[in-house]
């Protein structure tokens, strides 16, 4: 493999190279530091690219509708990232990558570029590098980018932020309601799709998931609705297209001197994005840490002899300040400020 440096991968890839996109993906994956040097390379060049996260159980159909979005944005002359992310095997770390196939009617076109990334042990049915992907095809010149998760049932839920819109996707068989219910999905939904709805019970699972919204808290500008699809037919997918512009634009709306609700939800997106940055440099660090400061290293030391539990030598090293200094790489490692037309 090429030790060609990032930088020079971001150059090319903002130049319209799609290899050095490809490569820059896998660096993404590597290490910490390198996502802080691609995405620290690609800021300046990100314009707010829409993210539509698609999730549900496990053979729902995620893929196939992600597949038929593709083709209706397409046919507008959108041009489209796809992140397709995939379990993790438990013993090689690798994943099976199946999505790429599913969608290798649109290998050829320039307009798309899919992506399948692997969770390596992430929960909430997501990559942690998945922030740092979306940038990457918004810089790449993304107009929207689809986020299907993993399709875990239980852990679906980071998506609601990552997301600006969220489409729940359910199939008519017995349970599934009740099970996305305990998942939280009703919850975290802008959308729901009832796909193979030509099966038996589609109509009392859409049913279901109506009793289910009515629950919910009322006094938003959006409810929730319901679209049956069949989507390896292509029936419904251009209605649930139709409801994703719907809910852009309302979320696009502003109100005199209010942020529009896309401009919170990309800032409470950024937020956590600077949390899980700084969770992470702070863990690669820690050892280095306790090794070089002397307050930290006597802090193991009476934790070691017994004369001081590990939770309250924790507080007290938070408490004074010790894991807040300036560590190698921290800097580059921050999420940069919003941009200005994603904030």
């Amino acid at each position: 493999m090429s030790s060609e440096p990032a930088h020079a991968l971001v150059q090319r890839m903002l130049d319209g190279d799609r290899r050095a996109l490809a490569r820059l993906f896998t660096l993404l994956e590597q290490s910490a530091e390198s996502r802080s040097e691609i995405v620290k390379g690609i800021h300046p060049r990100l314009s707010g690219a829409y993210v539509i996260g698609v999730t549900g159980p496990p053979g729902a159909g995620k893929s196939t509708i992600a597949d038929g979005l593709v083709r209706i944005f397409r046919e507008s002359d959108a041009k489209v990232g796809v992140l397709a992310v995939d379990p993790s095997s438990p013993f090689s770390g690798g994943a099976i990558l199946g999505d790429r196939v599913r969608m290798r009617r649109h290998y050829l076109d320039r307009g798309v570029f899919i992506r399948s990334l692997a969770t390596r042990g992430d929960q909430g049915g997501l990559s942690r590098v998945v922030p740092a992907a979306i940038r990457l095809l918004d810089a790449f010149g993304m107009d929207v980018v689809i986020v299907e998760t993993v399709g875990v049932g239980q852990t679906e839920l980071e998506v609601a932020s990552t997301a600006d819109t969220v489409v729940v996707t359910l199939v008519p068989e017995a349970g599934d309601g009740v099970q996305a219910m305990k998942a939280g999905l009703m919850e975290i939904g802008d959308i729901f799709v009832v796909n193979k709805a030509d099966r038996p019970g589609a109509d009392r699972a859409a049913s279901d998931i109506r009793a289910a919204l009515a629950l919910g808290t009322p006094g938003t500008d959006w409810n929730p609705p319901i679209v049956m699809t069949e989507a390896h037919r292509g029936k419904g997918v251009q209605e649930l297209h139709d409801k994703l512009q719907e809910h852009r634009a309302i979320l696009e709306r502003t109100s005199g001197e209010r942020t529009s609700g896309l401009d919170e939800r990309r800032r409470h997106r950024l937020r956590r994005e600077f949390a899980a940055a700084l969770r992470e440099v702070v863990a690669a660090e820690i050892d280095t840490m306790i090794s070089s400061d002397g307050v930290l290293s006597e802090l193991a030391a009476r934790v070691q002899a017994g004369e001081l539990d590990p939770y309250a030598a924790a507080a007290e090293a938070v408490g004074g300040g010790h894991l807040v200094r300036k560590t190698a790489g921290e800097e580059a490692s921050r999420p940069p400020r919003a941009h200005p037309d994603a904030d």
